[in-house]
């Protein structure tokens, strides 16, 4: 068998699928499609059914409602073996008795690709991993970093359409993540493989993707790039998990094309209509809100205003973060430019914000944390 070196990616639609295991439901008629040559990110806590919807692209998991496409071809019915698709775990599944050349060679080989066929591959995957220096090496001589571009590099030899990896970096430090997220980034480019990512950490799939879907509940809440959900969610859940916020709850008042909420006894503004049906909120992204000594009143169209003692004062280089405290017991943080005289911790300070900087949202109750 010959290796088809060109690499083009295939799109993903997945239409209606749900999966149940006896009476759980761990997706929910979920439909999402993935472009050709995109790479997305599947983004959710834990048991949000990100992992769930990779496992049935895969093929690991068997369907109980819905669709799902690879190109042209559904392939809900078959077998994993047969789908063509790279994929890269957390944990690197690597043959301990196999050098790094025969390791990524494994699926040529099984493929029944030439030999000198199958070295000139692997020379090639080494190379964009750049470890084609430690060929001759062992599992058990590299670093975990070195281990996980060997998985990677197995997983994309044979140059598939659509390449999955479920948290492939989640084992590794923070300065190693880092470094590998901007080589995955590179391999994406110079593939043109859709790839289809799953994580848990918020700041990962904002580095590395196209779009990101993000998971809660075995629903998908929201599709979107990272600057679209970041400054524009479309729910509380997206809106928390996504960025650091704040959140102001308080009794709102319709009207016209902005909506009044009034928050520890002060009226504050928030563009959009709300549902006279439903409790709504203020999102606020610590960037957006000044602090300024009480009275200093209004500034800049900065009209929003509440005030509030500063709790916590965190120095951070660039930026000065704090954590004010308003008269209801609510927490709203801020983060200003460094000052040369930064307000301490239990002086009276105002919060005042441009009324189009907040998001408003129906308050669906969320409290979603971020880990990882």
């Amino acid at each position: 068998m010959t290796l088809n070196t060109s690499t083009k990616g295939a799109a993903i639609d997945i239409r209606g699928v749900s999966k149940f295991y006896g009476s759980f439901t761990a997706l929910d008629d979920i439909s999402l499609r993935v472009e050709p040559g995109e790479f997305m990110s599947f983004l959710g806590p834990s048991g949000s059914g990100k992992t769930t919807t990779l496992n049935l692209i895969a093929g690991f998991t068997d369907l109980s409602a819905g669709e799902i496409r690879l190109g042209e071809q559904s392939i809900g019915h078959v077998p994993a073996h047969k789908r063509n698709i790279g994929v890269v775990f957390q944990h690197y599944a690597l043959f301990p008795h196999m050098s790094v050349a025969q390791n990524v060679a494994y699926p040529l080989k099984q493929r029944g690709i030439a030999k000198a066929e199958r070295a000139r591959a692997v020379d090639r995957a080494l190379q964009k991993v750049q470890l084609d220096k430690f060929a001759h090496r062992y599992p058990s001589e590299l670093s975990g970093g070195q281990q996980q571009r060997v998985a990677l590099a197995r997983a994309m030899v044979f140059t598939p359409s659509l390449l999955l990896m479920d948290e492939p970096l989640g084992a590794l430090d923070k300065k190693l993540r880092e470094v590998l997220q901007l080589e995955i980034r590179r391999i994406h480019r110079e593939l043109g493989s859709t790839f289809v990512y799953v994580t848990h950490d918020q700041e990962e799939a904002l580095v590395l993707s196209d779009r990101i879907a993000v998971f809660n509940k075995g629903r998908i809440e929201q599709v979107g790039s990272g600057h679209q959900l970041y400054t524009r969610p479309e729910t509380l859940f997206v809106g928390q998990f996504i960025g650091e916020s704040s959140v102001l709850r308080g009794v709102h008042r319709a009207g016209g094309t902005e909506t009044a909420l009034t928050v520890a006894g002060t009226t504050l503004v928030a563009p959009g209509q709300a549902k006279t049906d439903a409790a709504h909120v203020i999102l606020l992204r610590p960037e957006s809100v000044m602090v300024q000594a009480s009275g200093t009143g209004l500034k800049d169209g900065m009209t929003n205003i509440l005030g509030g003692t500063v709790r916590e004062m965190l120095y951070l280089g660039a930026a000065m973060k704090y954590e004010v405290t308003l008269a209801d017991g609510s927490h709203v943080i801020a983060r200003t430019p460094t000052q040369d005289e930064p307000f301490a911790i239990g002086s009276a300070v105002e919060l005042a914000w441009n009324p189009k900087d907040g998001t408003l949202l129906a308050d669906d109750g969320s409290t979603a944390g971020h880990e990882g």
